[in-house]
């Protein structure tokens, strides 16, 4: 009677197997089961020898060892993995099973000793191999693992309701709830431009740059007149409170070249719509919700003032209550056009989708607040193609400040999945303009000599023709050149990333990125400089 059933069972068993194999059970295109896939990690798992898995990694985690990482990823691992290690490759969307995701949760919880054992052994039965690579070739790969370009994922449903769930019964409690459990991240916010853009005399003194007793003339107001200062890198402007609104001194300060300057908009699409005074346009529809968390237009009042944390992560009642990933919106679990609209809502001109409302026009994105769509609430500035106005150049280009998201969403890196936060850290950074690493080694985490996405070329010299380590070799140099307009000659990066040629200046008087440079010099010679670098294109320095 056993030894029936148990023949049964084995035949039971042995026919399943039969089943699952001849309708393509063995193939790479059928879709595992849960239970197939959860087996197969978990025999991985278990495969893995204790002593492996509490090695240490003896390199730092320092630039030089990253690099070299970075380098052999390139050569190893990008073709499977993709550029940031997402597995989003044409060779990855035919394996089985499929290449890991190194920036998700399972990657990012193994210890060094894990993914040194993977990289040195490889993984029997899958596509990844026992890689011949010396002890140190292999931690610089864990290292540079751990500095892997940080692009958007596509969130799950899941991920989508959850984040919705999360601030639908929340409130804002404000930046200073976030300190006891991100202490260091709150410490490197507070010194950014974020948290301090909008700044109190009376709490701050040290923050007026300039000398109000100078006798300057287009001085009109003393320290005491002045509610707020606005800004400290570019320009400095002051804010005086009349009832509950605030308004602008029409005299602002030139940080670079240390003078003042009047203030008073002209050009804007808003500015026909206001008094020609600055006194009868407050900031609260020109200004403040961007510099603002949750501002009220009809109380006028704000939850905080300046870039506070929920102005990026949605309001935090409930994350305080409990302090888990579900309760608190994060960009990086966005997909790339929530992430990058995160930013956007500020970094851009435009107009707001009702306009105007209650009878007032607002410069900013009335209504809109994580985890919303952002364009149901705000228009991009729009544009005709050959025109120069006020906000762009003929080809679309930004021709002034604050238009970072306008040229971005133009952008290959945009259409391409790239995050702000990919190349920014808005908690703060020792590098100019918040980037997570120095502009001269960032872009070469996703772009080297020969790599998927360029430069096609056998080394970044002869794709730059400057000396390595010049300022003409930095990639931001040629393709991200200082032509949209802050204030006077003092211009901030375009983030359209195009090679503007000097065709272009002669044809549409764009500024290119050699004569920024190379001022001493027309466009017809950077043009003709041009005609001698072989592997470019005639066709597009032509345009």
């Amino acid at each position: 009677m056993l030894l029936g059933a148990i023949l049964v069972i084995f035949l039971l068993v042995i026919g399943l197997l039969y089943r699952y194999i001849v309708s393509g059970g063995l193939t790479a295109r059928q879709k595992a089961s849960a239970i197939e896939s959860y087996t197969a990690r978990k025999l991985i798992e278990f495969s893995i020898p204790s002593e492996a898995r509490a090695q240490k990694n003896p390199l730092d985690g320092g630039e030089a060892n990253a690099d070299a990482g970075r380098e052999l990823y390139r050569a190893k691992c990008e073709v499977c993995h993709g550029y940031d290690g997402r597995d989003r490759t044409a060779l990855s969307g035919g394996l089985f099973p499929p290449a890991a995701d190194l920036q998700g949760p399972e990657s990012v919880k193994k210890t060094d000793g894990e993914l040194f054992y993977f990289i040195r052994n490889g993984v029997r039965n899958t596509a990844m191999p026992a890689w011949q690579l010396t002890d140190q070739q292999t931690w610089q790969l864990v290292v540079y693992l751990r500095h892997l370009p940080k692009t958007a994922a596509m969130p799950s449903q899941l991920v989508k309701e959850t984040q919705q769930a999360s601030v639908e019964n929340a409130h804002y409690v404000g930046s200073a709830s976030c300190e006891k459990c991100h202490s260091d991240i709150y410490a490197r916010w507070k010194k950014t431009p974020m948290a301090n853009v909008v700044r109190d005399p009376r709490e701050h003194p040290e923050a007026i740059i300039p000398d109000l007793s100078s006798g300057d003339p287009l001085i009109t107001f003393t320290k005491d007149d002045i509610a707020f200062v606005y800004g400290s890198r570019w320009k400095q402007r002051y804010f005086k409170k009349v009832g509950d609104d605030y308004y602008p001194f029409p005299a602002q300060w030139d940080v670079a070249h240390k003078n003042w300057k009047p203030y008073f908009v002209k050009d804007d699409w808003w500015a026909p719509l206001y008094p020609p005074d600055n006194f009868q346009r407050p900031t609260g529809a020109l200004c403040d919700g961007c510099h603002s968390v949750n501002y009220d237009i009809k109380t006028k009042t704000v939850s905080e003032w300046n870039v506070g944390c929920e102005k990026c992560h949605g309001p935090g009642s409930e994350h305080v209550k409990q302090p888990v990933a579900a309760t608190i919106l994060c960009p990086s679990r966005m997909d790339y056009v929530a992430a990058n609209d995160t930013c956007i809502q500020c970094h851009s001109q435009g107009r707001t989708s009702q306009d105007p409302i209650d009878g007032k026009h607002y410069d900013w994105p009335v209504g809109f607040a994580l985890p919303k769509k952002l364009n149901d609430y705000w228009k991009l500035e729009e544009h005709k193609l050959g025109e120069t106005t006020f906000t762009h150049f003929p080809d679309g280009t930004a021709h002034k400040n604050r238009m970072q998201g306008n040229d971005y969403v133009t952008s290959l890196m945009y259409t391409h999945g790239v995050s702000c936060y990919t190349c920014h850290d808005a908690h703060g950074t020792d590098n100019p303009a918040l980037l997570r690493k120095p502009a001269s080694t960032l872009c070469l985490d996703c772009h080297g000599p020969n790599s998927p996405s360029g430069p096609f070329a056998p080394t970044l010299e002869a794709h730059t023709h400057h000396k390595p380590d010049s300022p003409g070799s930095e990639c931001i140099a040629c393709h991200m050149p200082k032509i949209a307009q802050t204030i006077g000659d003092v211009n901030v990066r375009s983030h359209t990333f195009h090679f503007v040629s000097p065709a272009m200046t002669d044809f549409m008087k764009i500024p290119n990125a050699c004569n920024v440079c190379h001022t001493d010099k027309t466009s017809a010679w950077a043009a003709n400089a041009l005609k001698s670098w072989a592997e470019r294109s005639p066709w597009r320095l032509a345009q």
